[in-house]
């Protein structure tokens, strides 16, 4: 008898102590993680704060999206910060920050019953009985950068996820989770009766929301009994060191949901965002069983990769919410009739490109580690406005190439504040999601003719410091083909399509973009010259002096083109770019390697080259924006290069600079030139990003004088000119001669 006792007892004991040193060991594990976990550890990107004016040309539809991204939540009525509410061509809402926080703010929209919303045309504060011409928002957060692995997530309190989410996702994946103690031996005897016995289209699942916390962020998906046992001592010590709301909002949070392009979804906030393209307090019934619905099998229930199949999950989840007393039968069968609608540019739209590009200046210009806030340059607005004309403008160059039986072209947008140097907007390819490599700033291509500014600044220079007068924007060259000799070498160059003016002035030669005029310029200025410039200014490879130099034979990336730019609306001055506004790290400022802004070239000899731009959109190679609506004053180059491999358009007015490349990865010829490829997508997103901006003029410096002059010769107009000009001159270098050709 004794020796039977100790035969069960011993085994019973060690048992016991086993499962004590595990439950001790584990635990000592959760507390080490949970340390981490319940503390944010990963940078948060945010983008620049909201601003909403009156005028602004943006639609009820547009506002209510960027509500959602701040994560305002919509309701019946506005009564707490973070909240609004929708009325007939108005929005009420109450700002958590800003210029306005805790106030009630009412927008009214006009162009009601019209076509083309006219914006918003006022901003009233309802308890001052007031109005106002602006309204600052908080900084909406784009994404978290998760410091291992690519994830996209974006963690958020539990009271923050409405009721409906947590319900459908209670239902479908552990609806005794507020009852059992980490491990359900009830729940998971009933899923083994169901998935043996029943007759249910799906199978049901015994792990609780708790295990499956545990298997995720501890253990590994190996299945053997070890592993198992491991997840029910786990299950049990979490619980006993967090509270159920905490183990829920770590799960919802944290549970993955699938892949789009090269990120994990983690967590339903995120998979509402990039689902949807909303805030997770403002989805639906029925897309919270959507996205509950995946949780299962993200693969499998992929909304993007099998909507049917995504369906009729969310319908299966529907139905255990009403089984679980969360639902009427009557709103699930309401719910389940409903279309699915995703966002299928959402990701997009949240600017991967540019949130990459400022991951990698954050490690390369900071020591900052951990949970920092990095306040950005992005405008969430203009990035999805920049996104849409790149979509729309790709699809039109597809269609051509097709016809041409060509290869998909790959396209690059950067929009900049050119007052500061912010990049407010960055698309780096077609798709996001079939490939991460930013062509914006990684993509060196020949700039072709957007170089051309640059020759003839080069030129203004060296003739006003060798006291020339006989090189300004009226100075006539004769455009013809032409041989080039250089180093023994002999160069034949041809204007587009083999186009020939004759005498033409530099600014008619620059407007026209003739391959031959502007050769003629660079071999006046010097190729060593122009070639100086260039390496001054610091963009892209040294080109070499050479008489191909006028023609942008070297390479560059649209990062480096839009720098450059930079110059001519800032009078000469180089303002580097930059995408990082600020770094918090808890509640400090930190301070970032920033370049300072540096006089490259003189304020009015950049003048004329601005001033000659303008004529490319109003009479040259950019007057289809003008054909095409976009009517403020604005001065642009359009770039085609050798072969029509790529195809570029740089335009700017004094509030923004916008570069665009289309070309195709294998650096085969397009066979489109910057008008017929780039100008489009430039003018679709100009014309929309600066709707209900009044036009600004270009800040004339010192030392400049206008005279009006014959188009044609060059010489100052006479009574019988058909085609006069208002001509910017350097002082002390305006024509003399008056023009004869007209004046019989």
């Amino acid at each position: 008898m004794l020796y039977a006792l100790a035969a069960v007892a011993v085994p019973a004991i060690a048992l016991v102590a086993f499962i004590g040193y595990s439950y001790v060991s584990f635990s000592r594990m959760i507390d080490a993680r949970l340390n981490g976990e319940l503390q944010r550890t990963d940078p948060r990107i945010f983008a620049r704060p909201i601003v909403l004016h009156r005028g602004q040309g943006v639609s009820l539809r547009q506002t209510i999206d960027r509500l959602n991204d701040l994560g305002y939540a919509q309701r019946a009525r506005a009564e707490q910060p973070g909240e609004f509410t929708i009325g007939r061509e108005a929005i009420v809402l109450i700002p958590r920050s800003g210029d306005q926080p805790g106030k009630t703010v009412r927008l009214v929209f006009g162009g009601r019953g019209s076509a083309e919303p006219s914006g918003i045309v006022a901003i009233e504060l309802p308890a001052k009985r007031q109005t106002v011409d602006r309204v600052t928002l908080d900084a909406p957060l784009v994404t978290a950068l998760v410091t291992e692995g690519r994830e996209k997530r974006r963690d958020v309190p539990l009271a923050a996820i409405p009721p409906r989410m947590i319900q459908a996702v209670l239902a479908i994946e552990d609806r005794r989770f507020y009852e059992h103690p980490g491990i359900d031996p009830i729940g998971t005897t009933r899923a083994v009766l169901t998935n043996v016995f029943g007759n249910k289209p799906y199978l049901s699942g015994g792990s609780t929301i708790t295990q499956q916390l545990v298997r995720n962020t501890f253990l590994t998906q190996e299945k053997s009994l070890k592993r198992k046992f491991s997840e029910w001592l786990m299950s049990v010590a979490l619980e006993r060191r967090l509270s159920k709301d905490q183990v829920l909002e770590l799960y919802l949070n944290d549970v993955w949901l699938g892949q789009r392009g090269s990120f994990a979804i983690h967590g339903v906030p995120e998979a509402a965002r990039l689902f949807f393209g909303k805030d997770v307090s403002n989805v639906s019934l029925t897309e919270a069983a959507t996205i509950a619905g995946v949780i299962q099998a993200p693969p499998r229930y992929s909304p993007f990769n099998n909507p049917d199949r995504a369906k009729d999950r969310r319908n299966v989840v529907l139905q255990t919410m009403v089984t679980s007393g969360f639902i009427s039968a009557d709103a699930a069968e309401r719910a389940s009739h409903e279309p699915l609608q995703i966002v299928a540019r959402a990701l997009d739209a949240e600017a991967p490109y540019f949130v990459d590009y400022v991951g990698q200046e954050v490690q390369e210009r900071t020591k900052a580690q951990g949970a920092i806030d990095v306040y950005t340059t992005l405008d969430l607005q203009l990035q999805r406005i920049a996104q849409e004309a790149v979509r729309d403008g790709i699809a039109r160059v597809d269609e051509i190439l097709a016809r041409r039986k060509r290869r998909t072209a790959q396209a690059a947008l950067l929009a900049i504040d050119p007052r500061t140097g912010e990049v407010l907007a960055m698309v780096g390819g077609r798709s996001y999601n079939q490939s991460q490599y930013n062509r914006a700033v990684s993509a060196r291509r020949q700039p072709g003719s957007v170089f051309k500014p640059f020759v003839y600044l080069a030129a203004f220079e060296r003739a006003q410091a060798e006291g020339r007068t006989d090189i300004t924007p009226a100075t006539v060259v004769f455009d013809e083909p032409t041989a080039f000799t250089f180093n023994q070498q002999t160069w034949n160059p041809a204007n587009y399509e083999n186009d020939y003016d004759g005498p033409i002035t530099l600014r008619r030669a620059l407007a026209l973009s003739r391959n031959i005029a502007a050769v003629k310029v660079a071999e006046s200025a010097g190729y060593e010259q122009v070639a100086a410039l260039w390496r001054k200014i610091g963009a892209g490879t040294p080109p070499h002096p050479y008489p191909s130099i006028a023609l942008g034979v070297f390479e560059a990336t649209p990062f480096e083109i839009a720098s450059a730019y930079m110059l001519f609306p800032n009078a000469g001055m180089l303002r580097p770019l930059r995408t990082i506004a600020r770094i918090i790290d808890h509640g400090k400022d930190l301070a970032f390697d920033t370049t300072a802004p540096r006089q490259v070239a003189r304020k009015d000899t950049t003048f004329l080259v601005t001033n000659m731009l303008r004529s490319v959109l109003n009479e040259g190679t950019g007057a289809g924006a003008r054909a095409a609506g976009f009517t403020l004053d604005a001065a642009g180059k359009s770039g085609t290069t050798n072969d029509l491999r790529d195809a570029w358009f740089v335009g700017f007015t004094p509030e923004m600079l916008t570069v665009v490349w289309i070309g195709l990865d294998d650096n085969q010829a397009l066979g489109l030139s910057g008008s017929q490829a780039a100008l489009p997508i430039w003018t679709q997103f100009m014309t929309r990003a600066l709707a209900g901006h009044s036009s600004q003029p270009f800040d004339i410096p010192d030392g400049i004088v206008f005279a009006d002059i014959d188009r044609d010769t060059g010489k100052l107009a006479a009574p019988g000119c058909p085609r006069i000009f208002h001509e910017a001159f350097l002082a002390g270098t305006t024509p003399t001669e008056i023009c004869q050709l007209h004046s019989f």
